[in-house]
């Protein structure tokens, strides 16, 4: 499987509007280290890993992997794709959670 973390890495980086020195700065690491991890050469620690991802604002998974998080895309699309429950019209069943009356 090919390692799209040292790319993922850079180009999220990026993205944040971040330099090497901050990110660096922002999980406890030398800016070295993050060279080295977008260079390929090593790779951070588990408990690194998760800070990066918490402070470029992405899944664990697309940081280490490039994949987009589709579940939270389809989590999303099936929140408003609900059917409407049975009865909501006949008891006028708020979108609240509330129920008004139709007499």
């Amino acid at each position: 499987m090919e390692n799209k973390f040292n790319t993922q890495l850079s180009q999220l980086r990026r993205q944040a509007g971040l330099s090497q020195e901050q990110l660096a700065s922002q999980v406890f690491v030398t800016r070295q280290s993050v060279s080295k991890w977008e260079q390929g050469e090593t790779t951070p620690d588990l408990d690194t890993l998760i800070s990066l991802a918490t402070v470029l604002g992405v899944s664990l998974d697309e940081l280490v992997s490039g994949r987009s998080t589709a579940i939270h895309q389809t989590e999303t699309e099936a929140t408003f794709d609900q059917p409407e429950p049975a009865g909501a019209k006949e008891w006028g069943i708020l979108a609240s959670g509330g129920f008004k009356s139709l007499d």
